[in-house]
């Protein structure tokens, strides 16, 4: 299923991290799911120092997911398509997330 690989990448890689922000909600076969953890040091691909993966879809299929994955940086997925996501702040990060979710799932906050 798409959650249980999106759920175990990387927690496993960043055991030092600790979780700041948690939030799951669902709306009939909808689920928005929201977590952010603060790593021990930045890096070249953090240098935010932070680790996220913001998801938003069915058990089966992804409308939107933005996260930082090793080896890709910041970036976003819309369904197949993978594209790069300019972090700005977590704030803006939070923001775009949100206006994704009620765009393509008619979620609403």
């Amino acid at each position: 299923m798409v959650l249980d690989a999106i759920y175990n990448y990387g927690v496993k890689d960043h055991m030092n991290a600790r979780k700041l922000f948690y939030h799951k909600a669902t709306r009939g076969d909808v689920i928005v799911e929201m977590v952010i953890w603060q790593l021990p040091e930045n890096s070249v691909e953090r240098p935010h120092s932070l680790k996220y993966r913001f998801f938003c879809g069915t058990a089966e299929s992804c409308y939107v997911r933005y996260d930082n994955e090793t080896g890709k940086g910041d970036h976003r997925h819309y369904g197949a398509q993978e594209e790069h996501y300019p972090f700005q702040s977590i704030e803006r990060l939070v923001e775009d997330f949100r206006s994704d979710c009620v765009r393509l799932a008619d979620w609403e906050w």
